[in-house]
């Protein structure tokens, strides 16, 4: 199986040279990544590769999302970073109570980027960022019509898909009300089967306590069943990467 890995990765080194780009500066972990995404066929991971780096480069030329540039996603504290799950994922909370659909679409997927980045480097803490994935949790409870973002879901899950290849370990959807049903239904027809088969609607006990065994009480909130207090992710201070 190594061997076939290694082969792949020269293959597909190769293919993103001849794609007028260079993998320098970016490791095997990283490459790997690309390759899962697209079956392990090292042209298609190297196109998709060099997306990859093209849309980093204009959409973060500093590397990173400052969060001066995304201070009103940022205001109503809607997202939560609460450690590393038994598997040792990040587990990141939405409550989408707090969330409406933003007036300024670029700050809101510079949002994303920001809330993408900090969640999987959270996992590193002074490492280098390698093959970590991470768990989302997304909170329905007390939801109205005014909170229904279907375009700022898709935003998500695409960027998830397109820039974040194989990052996403689960997504848990608590407390989805009827209403919302017909809008999931929707966001759905823009998800990869491969992410679709990492989503669980939580709707009944088992489920629940399945939910709750595979994150761990210690990192879970307390009103999902664990022992955590919630932890805004502006409140999260991380340590600088290493190198």
């Amino acid at each position: 199986m190594e061997k076939n890995h290694e082969i792949a990765l020269t293959q597909m080194r190769i293919s993103v040279e001849k794609l007028g780009s260079s993998t320098e500066g970016h490791g095997d972990p990283t490459l790997m990544r690309f390759l899962i995404a697209r079956s392990m066929d090292p042209d298609k991971a190297a196109k998709m590769f060099v997306q990859w780096l093209k849309w980093r480069a204009a959409m973060v030329p500093n590397g990173f999302i400052s969060e001066s540039e995304i201070q009103d996603e940022l205001e109503p504290r809607k997202i939560y970073l609460q450690g590393l799950s038994k598997d040792g994922y990040p587990v990141m909370v939405v409550k989408a109570s707090k969330h409406f659909p933003s007036k300024d679409h670029v700050q809101f997927k510079k949002f994303v980027v920001h809330l993408l980045d900090k969640t999987i480097a959270s996992s590193c803490q002074g490492r280098e960022i390698g093959n970590e994935k991470l768990i989302g949790i997304l909170d329905l409870q007390q939801i109205t019509y005014r909170n229904i973002d279907a375009r700022g879901l898709i935003t998500g899950f695409q960027f998830l898909q397109a820039y974040y290849p194989e990052r996403l370990a689960k997504c848990f959807i608590l407390h989805m009300p009827r209403f919302f049903v017909s809008v999931w239904r929707m966001v759905s027809r823009f998800l990869e089967t491969a992410t679709l088969e990492k989503i669980v609607i939580v709707t009944n006990e088992d489920e629940r306590q399945d939910f709750i065994r595979e994150v761990g009480e210690e990192v879970l909130p307390e009103e999902y069943g664990g022992q955590a207090k919630v932890v805004a992710l502006q409140d999260v201070v991380l340590a600088p990467l290493e190198g």
